[in-house]
């Protein structure tokens, strides 16, 4: 009773909409700044949550981080009743920021920050130590306070990540029911 339909819950990811980048090497890709807002196509997002708003199914993007670049693959999308749209740097875009109804900002510790990255980068994207660490160091520390810190005035809710927090799971969950009904 407690858990949502999965057939009215959908969940778009703001890593499947990272800008392609198949005209540059991969040495060039392995370069970019993928913590810069920039390096988002906000426009096809915006797009594609218009579209599924307005009843349309959508063709999502796959993006692959060990080839730093978008596939030629895609994920057919329907529309639901509730769209959950995450990642690091939605809130960092005005016109993101209108469409949604209720923004949640998950505050993650720094060195929790670091420790998942490590874990990740090396497990799931093939990178090795010293390259996550410098990434990490040259680009994400910096731009998580530059571009994502910040974002959390925008939120209606924020979760501190460092346990689970079922009271502002409960929140959420609630919210996502009544926009169900």
């Amino acid at each position: 009773m407690n858990e949502l339909p999965a057939t009215e819950v959908g969940i778009i990811s703001q890593d499947s909409y990272y800008k392609e980048t198949h005209h540059l090497s991969y040495e060039d890709r392995t370069k970019i700044n993928f913590d810069h807002p920039r390096a988002i196509d906000f426009d096809l997002l915006v797009a594609h949550l218009k579209d599924l708003k307005a009843g349309k199914t959508i063709e999502q993007p796959i993006y692959s981080f060990v080839t730093h670049d978008r596939t030629n693959d895609v994920v057919v999308t329907h529309p639901r009743k509730v769209m959950i749209v995450e990642g690091i740097l939605i809130l960092s875009n005005p016109e993101l920021r209108e469409m949604f109804d209720i923004k949640v900002f998950v505050h993650a510790d720094s060195d929790e920050r670091l420790i998942r990255r490590l874990k990740r980068d090396i497990a799931e994207r093939g990178r090795d130590m010293e390259e996550v660490l410098n990434r990490y160091q040259n680009t994400l520390k910096p731009m998580h306070q530059q571009f994502i810190e910040p974002t959390k005035a925008y939120a209606d809710i924020i979760i501190p990540n460092d346990k689970y927090n079922t009271v502002a799971i409960d929140v959420v969950r609630a919210v996502i029911k009544q926009r169900i009904r």
